[in-house]
């Protein structure tokens, strides 16, 4: 057994050692991201199989519930948030995460991206884009409504699943949608549309796996995408996207470093690698959204087989920022009387 004396003596080497082990340890860049993104039969895995390979670090996910579970937990954490980068939020809530003040510029000169908008932010890179949808099973339904306000005067027998808006994108994207096409007289749709609210869940997924897919109603919010998964994975036709008339409200996924990250080069190498065809072949299948890139021929056949809505809907950023608690509020105030 060693003595006081050798401990004495070998402390100095042993804390040599520590600090050259220390010194060649691998760094670690822990991205904030939600579970579709970093589940098994999600991308994630395989990205970070393919970043590890050319970063020499180590590539480590925190899962949080949604896209607003992010944002939340972010300015809960403020500047001591174990956080480099995040990577799952959207176009409606950039505005608010950007007012934060905990994220960083990119300082990335971004190659040619394949969005339906131009895109040109110093702080947020996209990574994927879709649009928000009604997915159907087409063995319940033979005749989906054919827009949103055919859903809104649909008999109430007719079961939908939603997601909340204050946790979930997409349940906040089905607000915009609302609002967008509706304006002032969004609150007494928000009621005609209760009736025939099955469940609002916290999350897509919980909705989408848990319910829908066990046939617990035949529609639910998802995206017009949704169905490549199917048809491609599943092998079969069974879930389709219905094509509203007034257009479909467009989303934009995108990441960003954090502030006080102290991995903020490899932050930046993380989000250039993200528009490279390395990342971004994982996206059409595994996070079952269009790329932010051309993949040309790497693009899955099924892509040409989905909807392609009329119009664009999208408010400008400003919109959000000023409006969009009360129009949250709005929705809580309608779903309650």
């Amino acid at each position: 057994m060693m003595n006081v004396r050798q401990m004495l003596r070998t402390a100095p080497i042993l804390l040599g050692l520590l600090a050259v082990h220390q010194a060649y340890a691998e760094p670690v860049l822990t991205v904030y991201t939600h579970p579709s993104f970093a589940a098994e039969w999600g991308p994630g895995p395989a990205i970070k199989e393919a970043f590890e390979e050319r970063c020499n670090c180590q590539l480590r996910f925190t899962v949080l519930d949604s896209g607003g579970a992010i944002l939340q937990r972010l300015r809960l954490e403020g500047a001591g948030t174990s956080a480099d980068l995040v990577l799952g939020l959207d176009t409606s809530t950039m505005e608010t995460a950007r007012a934060t003040g905990l994220l960083a510029q990119h300082e990335l000169s971004l190659p040619e991206l394949s969005l339906p908008v131009d895109w040109q932010d110093p702080v947020f890179v996209p990574y994927d884009w879709g649009y928000f949808a009604f997915v159907y099973d087409t063995e319940q339904i033979d005749n989906p409504p054919e827009s949103l306000e055919a859903l809104v005067n649909a008999p109430d027998d007719l079961k939908i699943i939603i997601q909340d808006p204050r946790t979930s994108t997409p349940g906040l994207g089905l607000l915009l949608w609302m609002k967008h096409v509706f304006g002032d007289q969004a609150d007494e749709r928000w009621q005609q549309l209760q009736g025939k609210i099955l469940t609002t869940t916290q999350s897509w997924s919980d909705g989408y796996f848990s319910l829908f897919m066990n046939g617990e109603a035949p529609m639910i919010l998802s995206y017009s995408t949704s169905p490549a998964y199917h048809m491609a994975v599943d092998k079969t036709d069974r879930y389709q996207a219905a094509p509203f008339e007034e257009g479909h409200y467009l989303q934009v996924e995108v990441a960003a470093v954090v502030n006080s990250s102290d991995q903020k080069a490899l932050a930046r190498a993380f989000l250039d690698f993200m528009l490279t065809p390395n990342f971004q072949r994982h996206i059409p299948l595994k996070n079952v959204m269009y790329p932010a890139i051309d993949l040309g021929d790497e693009l899955p056949d099924v892509f040409d087989r989905l909807i392609e809505p009329s119009r664009a809907l999208m408010f400008p950023p400003e919109a959000l920022r000023d409006h969009r608690q009360d129009w949250v509020n709005e929705w809580l105030d309608a779903m309650t009387r």
